[in-house]
């Protein structure tokens, strides 16, 4: 899983149920909007996320319609659990990283 995947996941965990749109998501897991969005596409494509795109009137919108994205109960769950793995590949990996960067063996 990658760290630009991560960062967004734990972003959105931090309310599960919420629904966000991009940009607030680009702040939340800080990331520009470029990364962010391969990755929210992904991550629906997958069924993890679920999205719908703002409705307004004409005369209310002032910019693009926004997009909001929420995570699936699904989604939230194997997020949890993705990120629980994460967490111990890096951990395992640390003591190697440091060992190699402390002029250890190769």
């Amino acid at each position: 899983m990658t760290l630009p995947t991560q960062l967004v996941l734990r972003a959105m965990l931090d309310a599960p149920a919420r629904e966000m749109y991009g940009l607030e998501i680009c702040a939340a897991a800080g990331l520009p909007s470029g990364t962010i969005h391969p990755v929210l596409a992904r991550l629906e494509g997958i069924r993890w996320l679920e999205s719908r795109w703002a409705e307004a009137e004409p005369y209310e919108r002032s910019g693009p319609r926004r997009r909001y994205y929420r995570l699936t109960p699904d989604g939230a769950e194997r997020a949890r659990v993705a990120l629980a793995q994460a967490r111990t590949k890096a951990g395992g990996l640390l003591p190697v990283l440091r060992h190699r960067l402390a002029g250890g063996d190769a």
